[in-house]
């Protein structure tokens, strides 16, 4: 019993609730009703409008609660707070960096001596950085064997002279009895066979002394040319075996860059192009130079391409061999308009920025390239005119059409003193 009572009190309840609502629509109809008699004949041609109007005033009134609601909403949004650090203007800027060379100082006119006969190392004449004239004696080596073969190859050349001299005058003596008929021509021709023995025996013992002489030669290195000692690899006692380098040779005069360059950008490299070398140890100077050679086979390894610049001018001057050097390549660049990559707020497929349009945020679809290695920014392709201002760093998710303020800046909300890319 208690349920159903219940039950009756919740349906008398919503008969209550629901009564004055159709009790106002009941009145409205009517008052509709009494407007369309007296129209009379005209009533019919507009009774319809009449009545759809008075249908509508009651979905007006539900219409209009949603749009109050958006209102509300839009007002319960909070208004940002931004200083000039927070804001970036999109301007135009280098674009793809220039192509960057790596790589070192070389002498062009450098030699490693090196043992052309295996000995013991006798004397070193000079030492490192010390300067040295062409033809000048740098190394000695033990000479006693060598000597020694000399002189026996120079005497074996003597007894193959003095057999070939007696093989001659046989062969002479019996080519004059052979005309005159008092010997065959066998004996003859036996003659003829033993003096080209004897000259061939003298060939040799000559090719015998001359591989002495210059084995006798090659225990004194001397310098190629002028320069100056780089490298010191032997000392007095050491064993030369053959090939061994000994000191290598340079000329300081002849300094140039070798580098190599990215595969990539060698398609942006011209033969006569200059280039704007840092030095390391030499900060705040660099030398010039132009491209020499460009080789067309990549390195093995790397897969770099090496280059060749020469230094131009006095650029030479007070450098040293083998420093470390950084090169920039004097080519055109385009201007682009770039952002970092905290500006850009990647939504799926699509890279978005944040635009600071009068006082509220809009979001705006850009597309960019790929981010350059060296300035690390975004280049920005289509989305974004030079002058715009945008968020550097969005952070929380802002809303679309949310209003800002600037911070510390009088007179109207949206005015704003920004920051510069990069500043």
């Amino acid at each position: 019993m208690r349920g159903e009572h219940r039950h009756c009190d919740e349906l008398r309840c919503r008969a209550s609730i629901k009564r004055p609502v159709t009790e106002r629509r009941n009145k409205l109809n009517s008052g509709c009703k009494r407007a369309l008699r007296g129209l009379g004949v005209l009533g019919s041609a507009v009774a319809a409008l009449v009545m759809v109007g008075c249908g509508q005033s009651g979905a007006g009134e539900a219409a209009g609660k949603p749009a109050a609601a958006a209102s509300s909403a839009d007002r319960a949004l909070p208004v940002l707070s931004i200083g000039a650090e927070d804001v970036i203007v999109a301007g135009r800027s280098s674009g793809v960096s220039a192509p960057v060379l790596t790589g070192a100082l070389q002498a062009e006119r450098r030699a490693d001596l090196r043992a052309e006969v295996a000995s013991v190392v006798l004397r070193v004449a000079r030492d490192n950085g010390e300067t040295v004239r062409k033809g000048e004696l740098l190394v000695k080596l033990d000479d006693v064997a060598i000597r020694d073969s000399l002189t026996s190859a120079e005497e074996a050349l003597r007894a193959a002279s003095r057999s070939f001299e007696g093989a001659e005058r046989t062969h002479e003596r019996l080519k004059s009895l052979q005309s005159q008929g008092m010997t065959s021509i066998q004996a003859l021709e036996d003659a003829e066979v033993r003096r080209n023995l004897a000259q061939s025996e003298v060939v040799a013992a000559r090719a015998r002394v001359a591989t002495a002489r210059q084995q006798l030669e090659r225990t004194e290195v001397r310098a190629p040319f002028d320069g100056v000692i780089a490298s010191r690899k032997v000392s007095a006692g050491d064993t030369a075996t053959m090939g061994k380098e000994l000191v290598q040779v340079i000329d300081p005069s002849s300094l140039r860059y070798e580098a190599l360059v990215p595969a990539e950008r060698v398609a942006e490299l011209r033969v006569g192009q200059a280039v704007k070398i840092r030095i390391q140890g030499r900060e705040g100077e660099s030398r010039e130079g132009r491209i020499r050679r460009i080789d067309a086979v990549a390195q093995p390894v790397s897969r770099q391409v090496a280059v060749v610049v020469d230094l131009t001018g006095g650029a030479r001057a007070g450098l040293i061999a083998g420093l470390y050097a950084e090169g920039t390549v004097d080519v055109p660049t385009n201007t682009v308009m770039a952002l970092p990559e905290t500006a850009l707020v990647r939504q799926g497929e699509q890279t978005i920025v944040w635009r600071l349009v009068d006082q509220s945020l809009q979001r705006q679809v850009v597309e960019v390239a790929p981010r350059d290695a060296r300035t690390g920014l975004f280049t920005v392709t289509k989305g974004l005119q030079a002058g715009d201002r945008v968020l550097r760093s969005p952070g929380s998710r802002p809303a679309q059409g949310q209003r800002f303020e600037m911070r510390g800046v009088a007179g109207a909300p949206g005015a704003s003193n920004t920051a510069r890319q990069g500043g």
